[in-house]
């Protein structure tokens, strides 16, 4: 007899559906937040019996249990875990825990994709071209590689997982993995998952509008209220406010706080883990604490949201050779200018010290320090106009 535990997103239902294909009756499925992981580790510990083999899928224990499970494995040898976060590494040094991050190639992993391995090598699951492209998608979703390769199916994957619940979807892809030679979605499917898009982008669209900024520690980072469609709305986020280094995002129902980011050189999960949470690298969380509480909603309460840069200009555009004009809350104005090869910006007609090597470290500068945002054309013309007029 097996026994999965699983985290409760595409990633970790992925792993139940690879459960159900292996060993079909024989595994018993459990879906977790973190929260829940422990008490089903702790009645796993207490009344399974000594033969069910358990399997930790995309989660990971905490420090306690941990020392419990590896008792018990060098007792009955019956554990394994598999996960790719980076908090988790420690694993490793356990007989029963595998962790992998990146693999030789350089890609990201998922726990789906590691755990599919896994059945694979030890002739558990026979491979098929429909599994394989099913894990891809999981794993190119999970680590958000769908978007450097454009490949909008696995987003699709993902959205459909949120349109139905996990009992029909989890019987709807095993049922399809098992019946066709490649992976796809019905037409059914294609029509809701349209409309499923129209309906992201409204909401990411009302959602840019009520991002306050703050920064905290090291970082600026934008903080915004949402209960759907997190890893979306960061992406979006981060890539619309690019001087952010990372974005908070506050489900006050669920009572968690997901972080994203865009960036190379911020690691949201180690800001997750000084909150008590973890993740990967661009994508992590943590719960709602007093702590967090108090700098991600009582610190930002009183701000307003940040302006949002005008969106078709024709003249007041980035990097122009007439200089790009911004304005903040308090009517001042910003021009960044190229003069010598040097970027710089002119506030209310005066030059501030600060010099830039390039246009988008002068503007990160400007929005931070400022928050100002582009002005429209409409704006900036009349503005040039009067400027032209005081000094004739």
């Amino acid at each position: 007899m097996y026994k999965l535990l699983s985290h409760n997103d595409l990633d970790g239902v992925g792993c139940g559906i690879l459960a159900k294909l292996a060993f079909g009756q024989d595994v018993k499925v459990r879906y977790n937040s973190i929260a829940s992981l422990e008490r089903e580790i702790e009645y796993f510990l207490e009344n399974d019996l000594p033969d069910t083999f358990l399997f930790i899928t995309d989660l990971s224990p905490s420090e306690e249990n941990e020392k419990r499970l590896n008792a018990h494995f060098k007792q009955y040898k019956n554990i394994q875990l598999i996960d790719h976060h980076k908090t988790t590494l420690h694993f490793n040094e356990y007989d029963w825990g595998t962790v992998l991050v990146e693999n030789e190639e350089g890609k990201l992993e998922s726990a789906t994709s590691l755990f599919y391995q896994f059945l694979v090598a030890n002739e558990l699951l026979k491979p098929t071209e429909a599994i394989d492209e099913f894990v891809k998608l999981v794993r190119q979703y999970d680590t958000w590689e769908w978007e450097k390769n454009d490949n909008h199916k696995a987003h699709f994957l993902n959205s459909l997982f949120f349109l139905v619940s996990i009992d029909e979807f989890e019987e709807t892809m095993i049922d399809r993995l098992t019946s066709s030679e490649h992976f796809d979605f019905d037409e059914f499917e294609k029509k809701l998952l349209n409309m499923e898009e129209d309906r992201i982008e409204r909401y990411i669209r009302r959602k840019k509008r009520e991002v306050v900024q703050i920064k905290n520690d090291e970082y600026f980072a934008g903080v915004v209220y949402a209960e759907s469609y997190h890893s979306e709305l960061g992406n979006e986020l981060s890539k619309e406010h690019p001087h952010l280094d990372y974005i908070a995002i506050l489900n006050m129902g669920s009572k968690k706080i997901s972080f994203r980011t865009i960036h190379d050189h911020v690691d949201v999960s180690e800001i997750a883990t000084v909150y008590g949470g973890g993740g990967h690298q661009k994508a992590a969380g943590c719960n709602l604490t007093e702590e967090t509480y108090q700098i991600f909603v009582q610190n930002t309460f009183q701000l307003d949201p940040m302006p949002q840069d005008a969106k078709y200009n024709r003249y007041n555009v980035k990097e122009s050779s007439f200089g790009t004009m911004y304005a903040d809350a308090d009517d001042n104005n910003y021009f960044i200018l190229q003069k010598d090869g040097v970027w710089m910006i002119e506030k209310s007609e005066q030059l501030i010290e600060t010099t830039f090597a390039s246009f988008e470290e002068a503007e990160k500068y400007l929005k931070r320090m400022y928050e100002a945002y582009l002005v429209r054309d409409e704006v900036f013309v009349e503005y040039l106009m009067n400027r032209v007029k005081k000094e004739h």
